[in-house]
This record gives C-alpha cells, sequence and structure tokens, in this order.
C-alpha cells in the first residue's frame, strides 16, 4: 500500500466542507477532495465530477453526499456511487483516517477496499 499524505489537522477541514488536495501533492493523478461532513466523518473522492468538469468540493454536501455545483448530480461520499442523474458513472473513493488528529489520505487506495479488508 502506499504511503498515506498527511492532509493536515481534521480541525482546519470545517465541517460541512472539503478541501482539495492537488495531483502535486498526492502524486495521483487527479485532485481529490477530502470532505469533513457535519456529522464528523471524513471521505475521499476524486473531486472533478463523472458528468462535467466541476469541483465536487464546491459542492453542497448533506449528510452522507455531495452534489454537483454544476448539474446536481450526487454522489454517495462512503461508496463513489452515483444518485442522481445527469452523472452515470461513481466517483473513484480513496481511503482517508484521522490519526492523532490529524487527516491521512491515501490516493489510488478505494475506501471500500480498504473497509473490507479491515485496514
Amino acid at each position: 500500500m502506499s504511503d498515506g499524505i498527511d492532509v493536515g489537522r481534521l480541525d482546519e477541514i470545517d465541517e460541512g466542507t472539503a478541501r482539495v488536495i492537488e495531483p502535486e501533492e498526492s502524486g495521483f493523478d487527479e485532485p481529490i477532495a477530502v470532505f469533513h461532513t457535519e456529522t464528523g466523518c471524513v471521505f475521499a473522492l476524486d473531486d472533478t465530477c463523472t458528468h462535467e468538469e466541476a469541483s465536487l468540493a464546491e459542492g453542497w454536501i448533506e449528510g452522507d453526499t455531495v452534489e454537483c455545483p454544476l448539474h446536481s448530480s450526487s454522489f454517495d461520499l462512503r461508496t463513489g456511487r452515483v444518485l442522481c442523474l445527469p452523472a452515470t458513472q461513481s466517483a473513484r473513493t480513496h481511503k482517508v483516517e484521522v490519526a492523532d488528529g490529524r487527516v491521512v489520505l491515501y490516493p489510488g487506495v478505494d475506501a471500500e477496499d480498504a473497509a473490507r479488508v479491515g485496514e
């Protein structure tokens, strides 16, 4: 598994917002959005909507979903599954965890796969 990237302190990402990690920071091929929900959970998805070029980090976060600011496609933050058209393709998830109050991102490690193997 790849080494994690320290995204910063969890309290530096306001609840109900997201922080974008650019490719030059992560070494990954796409920008990644790290979401901090109002319930205190942290998730990571590719930042670009699968429908058109729009930043999901700039969307509206409600519960465990994010709505794209461009055409209102919605995605499940836990699984990346698309919940609402016009997007038809799910967003790629990335493993993210909180350790000692810091958010650690694992680009390219699918969040669901990591959960299934108990990481």
